[in-house]
């Protein structure tokens, strides 16, 4: 394709983006393609590590339609400053800083809240050690033949560009790799695995009684009985049935940059004012819709609870849930009035993941002290009525008889696996049935299903433990 007719086509996708958008609001279109690229590459360099010309191949590599964008980005890395800005043609300019213990922040030009990171007070785990400090080869010929087959490349694209892979079996990691430039402490961005971490987060909160599930959110903003947004509970915003009208975050591709939650999330600095003050498309409880939103708003009510500033909300995430589970090398990334980012914007180890996908696994206990409410893990895997992905709170599910989930047992999935789920391929699946955790992260597109490799991952990790078991009771 020649230069002028990328310029006709990429001035074209703008302008029925804009179209699309509303035009209140089609000055935002480019600084949405930026403000992603500039915050995932601004994480991934200074945070994880990654060389962000590889980076930056994979990832729009996953995304459908993003090189008619990246193209004609102008990127700039400036390793001394550790902050990144990206614009297009000159317009659309966004600019993400790094903090150290914050990672990224996009800067809208207002400058960002002030967050004062707490100490760490060097809290003992209270989860067994799931592994010494090497990398654990697979423990049978059958789980090397399934990191094997995760790994390898087919032929033609999609590609699966799998960066870590760790399996866990009774508490105990029985297998693990990683991709070039990737180790057992590299922090990854989980992407909307954030959203269980949240999850987990909430029901801290509910057992310690500052949060309900039932009865109006405590927002402050929908106080007024009059406002249908005050019928809104924090379940139905776990379950993304609130009916906030900010559009769609199912997609990761070229078409996603219209729809408004994304302008929440790379235009606006307090994204939880924000989402909080959009109308609504659908009554509370009736219509089931995933956005980022909710989980925004959920992470603005965690902060609230845990003491009302930045800093109490990470210090609350550290106390009461990563520091029990040994999870040393996580990154909850704030917006830019300081609230945590929980809809995508966590980092954190493949082994941290594995660690929180156990807790799940031990039915929300550490070393015999309650984490999660009694009955949460179940209630987080229950299936949210209408979703048809096969979503319950802040999981997805196999439970009950949606398309996502018949599909996924189909493919070799047990029908008691539940699992946290991020875009372009991340994932932390728990199987209570075969004790297993199983964490893949890496950068596959979203279609083809079967284009990440995790279907023949679960498929081929289940019937190997499975069947190492028999041998075992066997002997």
């Amino acid at each position: 394709m020649t230069r002028r007719r990328k310029i006709v086509l990429l001035t074209t996708t703008i302008a029925c983006a804009g179209l699309a958008f509303g035009a209140a609001r089609a000055r935002d279109v480019p600084k949405v393609a930026t403000g992603f690229i500039a915050h995932m590459l601004c994480s991934e360099t200074f945070v994880s590590g990654l060389d962000p010309q590889r980076n930056l191949a994979e990832t729009t590599d996953a995304m459908p339609g993003t090189g008619l964008l990246t193209w004609a980005m102008n990127l700039q890395i400036d390793r001394a400053r550790k902050d990144v800005t990206v614009s297009l043609f000159g317009i659309g300019r966004s600019h993400a800083v790094y903090r150290e213990g914050l990672g990224c922040t996009l800067e809208h030009g207002q400058g960002i809240a002030d967050v004062a990171l707490p100490p760490d007070d060097k809290q003992p785990a209270l989860l067994p050690e799931i592994a010494g400090p090497g990398i654990v080869p697979p423990q049978s010929e059958g789980l090397a033949a399934a990191l094997d087959r995760a790994f390898a490349e087919p032929e033609q694209p999609p590609y699966r560009r799998t960066r870590a892979i760790v399996v866990m079996k009774a508490g105990r990691i029985i297998a693990e790799r990683y991709a070039d430039g990737v180790g057992p402490e590299t922090q990854l961005l989980g992407f909307s695995m954030t959203k269980s971490v949240i999850s987990a987060l909430t029901g801290i909160l509910v057992r310690q009684g500052k949060l309900k599930l039932d009865g109006p959110a405590p927002v402050a903003a929908w106080q007024n009985p009059d406002d249908p947004h005050h019928a809104i509970t924090v379940d139905q915003l776990l379950r993304h049935t609130a009916g906030i009208a900010l559009g769609s975050s199912l997609q990761a591709s070229l078409g996603s940059v219209i729809e408004p939650v994304n302008a929440m999330k790379y235009v606006e600095d307090d994204m939880a004012t924000f989402a909080e003050s959009v109308p609504l498309a659908t009554a509370p409880g009736t219509v089931w819709n995933y956005h980022d939103g909710n989980f925004v708003i959920l992470s603005q009510l965690i902060k609230n609870a845990a003491g009302g500033e930045p800093e109490d909300a990470l210090r609350f995430a550290r106390r009461e849930l990563f520091a029990p589970l040994g999870m040393n090398h996580v990154t909850l990334q704030p917006d830019g009035a300081g609230t945590i980012e929980g809809s995508g914007e966590m980092l954190a180890s493949a082994r941290d993941w594995a660690r929180f996908g156990q807790l799940y696994l031990n039915d929300g206990i550490a070393g015999g002290k309650r984490i999660l409410p009694e009955g949460w893990v179940n209630y987080s895997a229950t299936a949210t009525p209408n979703a048809w992905v096969g979503i319950g709170a802040g999981f997805w599910t196999n439970q009950a008889g949606s398309f996502g989930a018949k599909f996924r047992i189909e493919h070799g999935w047990p029908r008691d696996a539940f699992f946290a789920k991020g875009t372009i391929g991340q994932y932390a699946i728990i199987i209570p049935s075969e004790r297993l955790v199983i964490v893949r992260l890496g950068r596959s597109p979203n279609a083809p299903p079967e284009a990440d490799g995790v279907f023949d991952l679960v498929r081929d990790v289940v019937a190997t433990t499975r069947e190492k078991g028999k041998l075992a009771g066997a002997n």
